[in-house]
């Protein structure tokens, strides 16, 4: 399969890069040999690996495990007996997992085409049997960022709505109007309240979202 092994003292970025925490990534192809050498090179670069002979192992143990993973990418063979490559790339697809689990197709000469189609659908790249390792570890380290970085991006998100869903009805009127870059005057005059109760809401509404300003409040709603 040409994967071209050596030690790891080679001058490719991902070998200066410290590892993510508790970063995995996932080999599926059916050729054993090729499990092995690909987990052996991950292992010198300090990137922990997980092995399986078919799309359907695989499955069933991302089945058994917590949805919320760690940063991680999958190294994924076109062609399997059984379920394709092809076949799980496009359930992944369905699950909206590419984003946090990016994949990077392993492919024959003779794929290649299909592996292109496949980038054009999400893939996160292929590379062509043979390949060389600094090619290929380059490349995971790079999805292994994309994973951890869409990770923290979804956390966020998840974070924000929970403190969205903290607020009144009042306090959601009176923060959509401070967004807007109405005063205070004019948003009680929009809600016919007090200036001092849109005081007290403001502030409410700081608070419960973790920011001092409304520039502040504009900018993680933007960031999210």
């Amino acid at each position: 399969y040409g994967i071209h092994l050596h030690p790891a003292h080679c001058p490719c970025a991902c070998c200066l890069m410290e590892p993510l925490p508790n970063a995995t990534v996932f080999i599926v192809d059916d050729d054993a040999s090729v499990r092995e050498a690909l987990a052996w090179l991950l292992r010198s670069r300090r990137l922990p690996s997980e092995s399986f002979e078919s799309a359907e192992a695989f499955e069933a143990a991302m089945a058994a495990r917590a949805p919320q993973r760690p940063p991680c990418c999958l190294l994924l063979d076109v062609r399997m007996p059984g379920m394709s490559g092809l076949a799980l790339f496009d359930q992944l697809i369905a699950r909206g997992s590419l984003a946090q689990m990016p994949v990077i197709f392993l492919t024959g000469h003779a794929d290649v085409p299909t592996a292109v189609d496949a980038v054009k659908r999400g893939a996160f790249d292929f590379c062509e049997k043979p390949f060389s390792d600094n090619a290929l570890v380059d490349r995971v380290v790079q999805a292994l960022e994309h994973s951890h970085q869409k990770l923290i991006k979804r956390h966020k998100r998840q974070d924000l709505q929970k403190r969205q869903a903290s607020l009144t009805e009042r306090e959601l009127d009176v923060m959509r109007l401070i967004v807007a870059g109405l005063p205070n005057k004019l948003v009680a005059d929009e809600l016919q309240i007090s200036v001092r109760t849109v005081e007290v809401h403001r502030a409410h509404v700081f608070d419960k979202m973790g920011v001092r300003s409304a520039v502040e409040l504009v900018h993680l709603l933007k960031e999210t």
